[in-house]
């Protein structure tokens, strides 16, 4: 059985004596092998040449298509949006990105949501309007980033976490979320030239 196209076939046996009917033999300056072949109820009979180039060509698509599938489930998180842009690309919600460098990087909006942050570094990274909801942020760089709209209620933690220059401004807080960011706050931001304490509302 041979399954082209998702047309299969259901081909005789093959042989060289030209006596069979499942093959004809024409000698002439050039020999061509035909073979005879059933599609749906249907017999058709095709040169054997362009059975082969057809199976070898579904061949070739079909491994194509399972190297692109693999390359889309094993890429790293981190690195499907290097670059940036203008609305982050990668898949970066609910995912490890323990160390990972976003330093710079464009990433308006993007989903941060549950995600594990530990010793990320965020510096300089336009993070308008991204969501940390219950992300863990312990230890990461937040220094010079550019915050302002993003979410950071749930469980969100910054133990540790660099936050100078960095502007909070709109996000909404906890009540010991501020009270510890305030702690630490310092610094301006480069780009908005907001106050890290203003932004966080400190006393």
């Amino acid at each position: 059985m041979v399954i082209l196209s998702n047309v299969s076939f259901l081909c005789s046996n093959i042989s060289l004596k030209p006596s069979l009917s499942s093959l004809h033999y024409y000698p002439s300056s050039r020999s061509h092998c035909l073979i005879r072949c059933s599609q749906e109820g249907k017999e058709e009979i095709r040169p054997l040449g362009s059975v082969v180039w057809s199976l070898g060509e579904e061949i070739s698509k079909r491994s194509l298509l399972a190297l692109v599938s693999a390359s889309i489930f094993f890429v790293d998180p981190a690195l499907a949006f290097k670059g940036g842009g203008p609305y982050g690309q990668g898949v970066t919600r609910g995912q490890d990105l323990s160390g990972k460098d976003f330093s710079g990087q464009t990433l308006i909006r993007q989903d941060f949501k549950t995600s594990i942050l530990r010793q990320a570094n965020f510096k300089g990274a336009k993070l308008l309007g991204a969501s940390f909801f219950d992300a863990d942020l312990t230890g990461a760089d937040l220094s010079e980033a550019d915050l302002r709209g993003a979410t950071a209620t749930g469980n969100t933690s910054f133990k540790g976490s660099n936050i100078t220059g960095a502007d909070f401004t709109d996000v909404p807080l906890r009540d010991d979320q501020r009270e510890y960011l305030c702690k630490i706050a310092d610094g301006v931001n480069a780009s908005t030239g907001n106050a890290t304490r203003d932004t966080l509302l400190c006393n």
